[in-house]
Parts: structure tokens; sequence; C-alpha cells
């Protein structure tokens, strides 16, 4: 990961969800669907960020699902301030935040998804990740611009993948978005690869909404996950 993580916009707006514990970790749910449930893996802002819970939000509608955001951060928030403040986004050290927050955190994320058709009764169950969530997400299928991902992760990937990839990423580096292209065809899996010219890494989860490239951007980013979830969990 890298400080482009900690750019972006909030976005105004009011949540209409709850907040329950779920698998005894802190989670953001919407909508109310009892067959189709879909995990929002948050970026490095956290289960808190409102623009992560509009999506859930929107996804809940228009996927007709219900929608879970739990806290992957055992209870630490990363300030949104970051976002309008570059001296406290300078302060802030990523990489020991990470150190805490790493990829041992996959049992907690797959537990929950488990936790989704075991006891909750759940018949389909979908996901997508943001930034720090989208290596997660690679395992459990469908992604937005993703961090810390590597060749070999992409290379195991057994489940159907959507990625919407933005042209400008250090994370999903060109090197990547090639890998992923050559590499998921030949696995014999469903795989959508969205890609967005003039958009940067944050985009589908950060947009500046008074910007019409990204607003655009963004819309179609949330419509192609909203249809990629609707026509595989009905």
């Amino acid at each position: 990961m890298s400080q482009c993580c900690l750019l972006g916009f909030k976005w105004s707006g009011t949540p209409s969800g709850k907040e329950e514990s779920f698998e005894a970790v802190n989670t953001y749910i919407a909508g109310s669907n009892k067959d189709a449930a879909i995990i929002i893996i948050h970026d490095i802002f956290g289960w808190t960020f409102p623009n992560a819970r509009l999506l859930a939000d929107h996804f809940a509608e228009e996927a007709d699902a219900t929608v879970y955001l739990p806290d992957f951060f055992e209870g630490e928030i990363v300030s949104e301030d970051m976002l309008f403040d570059p001296e406290k986004s300078k302060k802030f050290d990523l990489m020991a935040f990470i150190g805490r927050h790493g990829k041992d955190t996959f049992p907690t994320i797959s537990g929950c998804v488990r936790a989704l058709k075991e006891k909750r009764g759940f018949k389909k169950v979908g996901a997508i990740g943001y930034c720090w969530g989208g290596w997660a997400v690679f395992q459990l299928g469908g992604l937005a611009h993703p961090s810390i991902i590597t060749q070999e992760e992409i290379a195991a990937v057994k489940v159907p993948v959507q990625i919407l990839a933005p042209e400008h990423d250090t994370q999903l580096t060109p090197e990547l978005k090639e890998y992923c292209n050559k590499t998921i065809p030949s696995l014999n899996l469903e795989y959508d690869y969205q890609y967005f010219p003039g958009m940067s890494h944050g985009f589908a989860v950060r947009a500046d909404l008074n910007d019409d490239a990204q607003k655009k951007g963004l819309e179609r980013a949330k419509n192609a996950a909203a249809y990629w979830f609707y026509t595989r969990l009905h």
C-alpha cells in the first residue's frame, strides 16, 4: 500500500442501515434479503467510513441483497481528516498500520463469510473489497482497485472475479493488470475486467463527486458491481 490509499473525498448523505455485532465483530448491515448476502471488505478508512456505508446501501437496493460491512481493524479507526489534511496524511505511519492489520486478518474475514451461510442461512454470498480489502476479496470473488495483491494470489483464485481497474494505480500496476488478464481467463472462471480510463486508485470509494469524470467513473463502477452481484446471487 502507499499514500494514495489515504487520498480521496468524503461524500455527503446519511447511511440508512444498522449496526450490530456479527461473529463478535462490529458490523454495518443494510438490506433485508434472506437468501442473498454481500460482504464488503473496507479500505483503510474502515467500517465507519460513510462512503463505504452509502455503497452498502446502494448494493442492498440495486443488487437486492443484505449487505454486511464488518470492522476488520479491531476497533482501530483511521481519521477521515486524512482526506482533508495533507500534513496528517504525511505523518500517518501507513506501514506500521499494515503491520497491525495485515493478511493474517484473513481467517476473520473468511470466518464471517462462512457464518453468512452456515449461521445466517444465506444461500448465496458475494464479496467486494476496496483498496486494503482487495487482496482478501480476490479469494472470495469481486474487487475494486486492490492493494498488496500478488501474482501468486491471482493465479490461485478459484471463484468468479470482477476487477474494477483504474488507469492510474501504483498498487494494481500495469504489469499486474496484464497478469490478471492473461492468467484468470485460463482458469475457466467467470471473469469481468472493467477498465476506467483517467481514474486513479481509490476512485470507486473515494471519488470527488464535484468532478464530472470521477462521478461518472464511480457511477459506472457501482453499477457494474451491482449488476455483477444481482446476476450471480439470484
